[in-house]
């Protein structure tokens, strides 16, 4: 099995290259950084992920977790260890608040961080990889009193946390959960009911867990307005134990070294964050946080996968290439000799490449939405980190899965048996499409909420930043600027016709939003890689470079031609999808 190997070098030219992250005047953090300050902390966070993280993968997915009967949980062998290196080496306060004991760094940088964990283990990132979105929500809602109690240990990784939304007959549609919270007068709350699929409900890694929890008060508005949120620890202030435990483990399809946990609240003791009946907007802090996690997490599947099979593509031999024999003695060629191959290879590699990208970009842009001195600026950054959220979520995990599925074909049959490793990557990485909001969700929030709600403004001050760059690239770019131009073009009528002639007719809305969302995302990513061409451009002599290039003309010729595909499945409307009663569903 090739060992996963942190792509330093793509990062560091993302980091510095791209974005110019060091020196940034824009922002104090930044402009505290220089690129010798940069590669230290990349270099030192990939050989962390590659020599204590990445071991435990087989590990993971060979044990997974085990529940006790006392209710408590064990994760895999080596696990507890590697969380303490974690939290040793400082890697949990990387980015967050300094005022609780954080580094305070640029998210562009967390995001270097959480790809590179979650392609060693994902299911051990799975513990940590809540905690930034669960600061952010305590820091914004908490008391002072709650703050000072609970964030220095939370930000220190002393302690780890967990998002308690789902129920078994409420997943997506919150409104519907029955989890109750009772005041009882002295400024706690008494929460009884179940949650289901809870990541790291249960585990050995920390002494204390904090669970943000939604629940309902007594006479609390029906559906969504009458959900609030509150702060349940397992361990009270005073040393007790919380009234909470695991009920069981979800026997899941991957993903074996992350506890997901059935979680049973008996009159649990908790504290309300932010005001009751308002608690969706306070969760939604570390959804968000969370979905930019999850499309990380998605290019951390598709890079592991991908390096795997270019290593595999090289070794095996299988064939005979079409034109010249790379050996004429040897009774057959690489795999990498085929053109097939290369085709998803190259598929993979301007995925991953591209998305990092765009992903470090959209990373930049919350930095920037907290820091920045104008305000105007501030609004802008943060809408277009806003817009490519539920981007930056579906369609990274849908094409990092498909990646992995993609590379595990490179291996043919071996693919398929585990000692290879890929068929892990495609299990583990299945489930990123689904969780903090399946996709098609966030392709409905992202013309429902992100398109709708100022009329297509923020989009198309993205489009027009987008042609933009088209217009004023160099000559020398037209086979990238052109086929970009014309995906904007593509990406404008939709959403006209998404705005305007399918709001009298919501199932069209509905049905037009997952093509519109790929469409955008393939934008988006083309935007990078306008970008990074015309860098690697001047510097063509650099093997490194040649590739950047050759990569973005295989993008430019592969991926933008989809836009117009994927307009006309919009412009379809949805009267053929609702024909069917939903009996006739069923074939009786």
């Amino acid at each position: 099995m090739t060992p996963w190997e942190p792509p330093l070098r793509d990062t560091l030219f993302v980091l510095n290259d791209l974005l110019d992250l060091a020196g940034n005047e824009q922002l104090p953090q930044l402009a505290a950084l220089d690129r010798d300050m940069i590669e230290a902390i990349v270099t030192e966070a990939g050989r962390f992920c590659a020599d204590v993280v990445a071991p435990l993968n087989p590990v993971a997915d060979r044990e997974g977790c085990t529940r006790h009967d006392d209710g408590t949980v064990t994760t895999p062998s080596g696990f507890r260890a590697a969380y303490e290196q974690l939290v040793t080496a400082g890697w949990v306060t990387l980015a967050q608040p300094e005022e609780y004991g954080g580094q305070g760094m640029p998210h562009a940088l967390l995001a270097v961080l959480e790809e590179y964990l979650n392609s060693a283990c994902a299911g051990f990132m799975m513990y940590p990889g809540i905690l930034p979105g669960a600061v952010s929500t305590v820091q914004a809602t908490g008391t002072d009193h709650l703050k000072d109690a609970y964030l220095p240990k939370m930000v220190s990784g002393e302690w780890l946390a967990t998002m308690a939304l789902t129920e078994a007959h409420a997943g997506t549609d919150l409104g519907l959960m029955r989890t109750k919270a009772v005041p009882r007068g002295n400024g706690t709350y008494a929460l009884s009911g179940q949650k289901i699929f809870i990541s790291g409900g249960e585990h050995d890694l920390t002494d204390n867990i904090i669970h943000l929890v939604l629940a309902r008060v007594p006479d609390a508005p029906a559906g969504s307005r009458g959900i609030s949120l509150f702060l349940v620890p397992k361990i009270l202030p005073d040393g007790e134990r919380n009234t909470l435990s695991c009920g069981a483990i979800e026997h899941k399809m991957g993903l074996s070294g992350s506890a997901t946990c059935v979680m049973d609240f008996d009159e649990a003791t908790g504290w309300l964050l932010g005001e009751e009946n308002l608690g969706l907007a306070g969760m939604f802090i570390m959804m968000n946080a969370a979905r930019l996690g999850v499309g990380i997490q998605g290019l951390a599947h598709a890079e592991n996968a991908y390096q795997k099979a270019a290593a595999y593509a090289l070794d095996r031999r299988q064939g005979r290439a079409a034109g010249e024999r790379t050996d004429p003695d040897a009774a057959a060629d690489p795999l990498i000799v085929h053109p097939d191959v290369r085709r998803m290879l190259m598929d993979a590699r301007a995925f991953t490449e591209g998305f990092r990208a765009l992903a470090a970009f959209t990373a930049l842009q919350i930095d920037l939405s907290h820091g920045l001195e104008d305000k105007a600026a501030r609004k802008a950054a943060d809408a277009f980190a806003s817009f490519l959220t539920p981007v930056i979520k579906a369609f990274g995990s849908d094409r990092g899965f498909e990646t992995a599925v993609t590379m595990q074909q490179v291996f043919g049959g071996h693919g398929y048996v585990k000692e290879w490793g890929m068929e892990q990557i495609v299990r583990d990485a299945r489930i990123c499409s689904i969780y903090e909001g399946a996709n098609g969700v966030q392709a409905l929030d992202l013309v429902g909420r992100k398109l709708a709600r100022d009329g297509g403004q923020v989009c198309e001050s993205f489009l027009a930043l987008v042609e933009g760059a088209c217009e004023d690239a160099d000559e020398e770019l037209r086979w990238i600027s052109g086929p970009l131009r014309e995906g904007v073009h593509e990406a404008r009528d939709v959403a006209h016709f998404l705005l305007h002639e399918a709001q009298s007719d919501p199932d069209a809305l509905g049905a037009g939003s997952y093509p519109f969302l790929q469409i955008i995302g393939i934008v988006a990513i083309g935007w990078m890689w306008l970008r990074m061409a015309a860098i690697a451009a001047d510097r063509s002599d650099d093997p490194f470079m040649a590739a950047k290039l050759a990569t973005a003309r295989h993008y430019a010729g592969s991926a933008l031609p989809q836009c117009g595909a994927l307009r006309r499945k919009v412009e379809a409307g949805a009267e053929v999808l609702m024909a069917l009663t939903p009996e006739q569903f069923l074939r009786s």
